[in-house]
């Protein structure tokens, strides 16, 4: 297993680029549960600290694909840094200025959340660049889905770490500073430096243009309430087990199971359509959420939550090479950063229809709402499984000569693009 992770990283800029990276996203990884800590600390309330932090979701979500145009129009690195700074800077009046002054604070975070760089779809752009071979590439997506577990479960580690030694402002200050040294290391490296996104066709529409993209969206919404859900689920599941400790270790098998699942899948190579596997892992990681149901003890329910994780990143890895096949050309950071959007979105709709289940059924009826969701993302999939089956017609394709794309026989990424 490990044999192909280590050829991708010793491919040369990979290990930096994906280090890079993941320092880069951990503001926007840390950015809720920072939020949250510093608002308690400036003796806010649950409320306000919930009501800046879904600010900070919606304006990343908004953020997102439109930077992500950006750099598909000029470049990384005049779009990834500035908007790094930008948001670091903006984070750093929330932090001076605190919660006295609430217009300023909304404010504050809002523009943090809009100007988080667009890294996760810039890196998904570079892979084919350096690495060249089709098959390293869905390798190094997958790499990349289990090192975002990695980053989720170690990033809300530094923040509590950074509260305990110092304080919930220097958490945000110390993070932020983190994250644009992690971009600058990104946008100087000579990939990202000579990456040009191909021509494109002017359309206001963008990525969205593409059925194939819309059909992935689709899904992946509805694979976003069921993650988001499950997090609300978990809440009266563990209050009556053992408290905060029985939640935070749920979470934390949720985890678990991604970055088996995903190791495992981005450990070997795989044949056929990548529409029909990613019918196939949808499918099992519905089935997956439906034991949630029966809530045994925390220790069997702990295995259960490892279970109902371990199909998500190689699900996730699996949309990303339909990304790339189905992103209009020109389009690739643009249409990754939907990807984020719709996810992101999908998360937080999850969260908000499970509240009110919970509450009329309690976490029985909670924890259905991940497996009906998984169901409908599997119709989603099937509905279109002919759109995507098909390779965008603006994708590059390869060939004898990458500077002659016209004799080309097979698709290819539409993310190929050379400088």
């Amino acid at each position: 297993m490990a044999t192909g992770y280590l050829e991708i990283l010793r491919a040369r800029h990979a290990a930096r680029l994906l280090v890079g990276t993941l320092v880069g996203r951990l503001p926007n990884a840390t950015a809720a549960i920072a939020i949250v800590l510093f608002v308690r600390a400036e003796g806010g309330s649950y409320s306000l600290a919930g009501a800046l932090a879904a600010v900070y979701g919606v304006a990343n979500a908004v953020g997102q694909p439109v930077l992500g145009r950006l750099v598909d129009l000029r470049g990384q690195p005049r779009v990834q840094l500035p908007a790094a700074v930008l948001s670091g800077l903006a984070m750093a009046v929330f932090a001076f200025a605190g919660t006295g002054t609430l217009p300023l604070a909304y404010a504050a975070v809002a523009a943090a959340g809009l100007f988080t760089p667009p890294l996760e779809g810039g890196l998904r752009a570079l892979w084919p660049s350096v690495l060249r071979r089709e098959d390293q590439v869905h390798t190094a997506y997958a790499m990349d889905a289990v090192a975002q577990e990695v980053m989720f479960t170690v990033g809300p580690l530094l923040v509590t770490l950074c509260v305990s030694l110092w304080s919930a402002q220097a958490a945000l200050l110390v993070l932020n500073v983190v994250g644009v040294l992690g971009a600058l290391s990104v946008v100087v490296s000579p990939p990202s430096r000579a990456w040009r996104s191909a021509p494109r066709e002017a359309h206001w529409l963008g990525a969205l243009r593409s059925p194939g993209m819309l059909a992935l969206l689709g899904a992946f919404l509805f694979i976003g309430i069921a993650l988001g859900s499950i997090t609300v689920a978990a809440v009266p599941y563990a209050d009556e087990r053992g408290g905060d400790a029985v939640y935070g270790w749920l979470m934390a098998a949720l985890g678990l199971g991604a970055l088996v699942g995903g190791a495992v899948y981005g450990a070997r190579q795989w044949a056929g359509e990548p529409a029909r596997r990613l019918r196939v892992l949808v499918a099992l990681l519905a089935v997956c959420y439906l034991p949630l149901m029966l809530m045994p003890g925390p220790v069997p329910m702990a295995g259960l939550t490892v279970l109902a994780g371990v199909f998500l990143a190689p699900a996730i890895a699996c949309a990303f090479v339909l990304v790339d096949r189905h992103a209009p050309r020109g389009t690739v950071t643009e249409a990754f950063s939907w990807l984020v959007t719709t996810f992101t979105v999908g998360h937080s709709a999850g969260t908000g229809i499970a509240g009110p289940v919970v509450e009329a059924g309690g976490a029985r009826w909670g924890f259905a709402v991940p497996w009906v969701a998984g169901g409908v993302s599997l119709l989603v999939l099937t509905a279109t499984g002919r759109v995507l089956a098909v390779p965008a017609a603006g994708a590059v394709v390869a060939s004898g000569s990458e500077n002659d794309p016209n004799r080309a026989v097979e698709p290819r990424f539409s993310s190929g693009d050379r400088a």
